[in-house]
């Protein structure tokens, strides 16, 4: 037969390739070792605000100032089941928006979107205690707006690093936009 004569040609991949030391797969080990690494960092990133916001969430739901609320409030406000899940999901977007911005240097290189971070995300975190807990609405209000220009602030420095994380703080910024409506409502009820 003629296929016995033929023989078969084996072509290394540069990725299984021997180096100088005779290592095989010393790329792909590397490659491995960096997609742990980030994952690692993804994870961090977005469960660390998650957690927070839902930490601040119970505690804002635990204690409650003034349950005549519940009952004077108009048909448009959500319930607040619905702001204490919507809060950690909003948190999460934002959590793989910085995750994208760091990945891509982003915090070293402009030290302001680390700084609008942060600030976004000690300021979500007291909004619902105040809210809720407190009754605090003026006090909530302030925090709100303060919340809406650091995002406002995180959006613009993340789009000079990753357009697509700027794009994942948006939905952040509608809901606090709403948030600081309700926050007005609150304080003329």
């Amino acid at each position: 037969m003629a296929s016995n004569d033929l023989r078969h040609r084996l072509t290394l991949h540069p990725d299984t390739a021997a180096n100088d030391n005779g290592m095989i797969g010393d790329k792909r080990q590397k490659r491995k070792m960096m997609a742990k690494r980030g994952l690692k960092s993804l994870a961090i990133a977005v469960t660390l605000p998650f957690l927070l916001t839902v930490l601040s969430a119970c505690i804002g739901s635990s204690i409650t100032a003034d349950d005549s609320l519940s009952t004077r409030r108009p048909f448009w406000f959500p319930p607040s089941w619905a702001v204490h899940f919507t809060c950690p999901a909003i948190s999460f977007l934002t959590g793989m928006a910085a995750w994208m911005v760091w990945a891509e240097g982003g915090f070293h290189r402009n030290r302001m979107a680390l700084l609008f971070y942060f600030t976004q995300i000690l300021f979500a975190v007291l909004w619902d205690p105040l809210v809720f807990a407190a009754g605090a609405t003026r006090l909530s209000l302030m925090l709100c707006l303060g919340l809406f220009v650091s995002q406002y602030g995180c959006m613009l420095v993340f789009r000079s690093v990753n357009p697509i994380a700027a794009d994942l703080i948006k939905p952040s910024l509608a809901w606090v936009a709403f948030l600081s409506i309700v926050n007005i409502k609150l304080l003329f009820i």
